[in-house]
């Protein structure tokens, strides 16, 4: 069991490395449930040299620059970050825990920043159980097919390999998403269905350039 002044040292470095990042980079990327390091899985929009990659994850196996709760970032100062990218891992909270997260990202964006988030579309899986497909794989991902079952309740398989952080324990249509993430304090939120039973959402701050709706586009259709 860690000390309290052990879990200091750690916080104290985790914030040194967001400072140090900071200082060496044009622009920081906040990459929150991160999973294991695959930078080119990236949105393109972060593929340049002018991004510097911060991980956060709860799970340490994954190796992140910070380990945390999506809840609680307290690592990461506020104000100080120019993008969130968050793909699949709010459904994993409780619905309860969702504005704490939504708000935490918010929080450790700068003014001109913006949040990147992909997560299910509850309501395209729907029909496909409505349709009694439940089982039907929907597409093949890197750990296999993927069935609505998948996505209402977490990846069946790595649950049953023990993995409880995959869990999906709530669930949002286009119209919920945006709600959130105007409750969350964010100035201007755009949500658009994927092609793949996915929902992307852009959320801006009070100084985000007005053209970045444009440029995010080619990223989230």
């Amino acid at each position: 069991m860690n000390h309290p002044t052990d879990i200091n040292n750690v916080q104290a470095e985790e914030r040194q490395a967001v400072a140090t990042a900071t200082a060496q980079a044009r622009r920081i990327l906040l990459h929150v449930g991160c999973g294991l390091a695959r930078p080119e899985r990236l949105p393109v929009c972060f593929h340049g040299p002018e991004w510097k990659e911060i991980r956060v994850d709860i799970d340490p196996r994954c190796q992140p620059d910070i380990i945390a709760s999506i809840t609680d970032l307290s690592p990461v100062e506020d104000g100080s970050v120019d993008a969130v990218w968050s793909s699949h891992n709010i459904e994993h909270l409780n619905s309860y825990e969702v504005p704490a997260a939504l708000e935490e990202f918010r929080r450790v964006l700068k003014s001109a920043g913006f949040l990147l988030l992909t997560l299910p579309d509850i309501r395209a899986v729907a029909r496909y159980i409505a349709e009694d497909r439940l089982d039907e794989p929907l597409y093949q991902s890197a750990m296999g097919p993927i069935t609505p079952l998948d996505i209402v309740f977490g990846h069946q398989d790595s649950l049953q390999r023990g993995n409880h952080y995959m869990a999906h324990r709530t669930a949002f249509t286009s119209s919920t998403l945006g709600q959130a993430l105007i409750d969350a304090g964010f100035e201007e939120v755009r949500v658009h269905e994927g092609r793949r039973w996915d929902l992307w959402a852009v959320a801006t701050m009070p100084d985000t350039a007005p053209d970045l709706f444009e440029q995010m586009e080619g990223v989230i259709r």
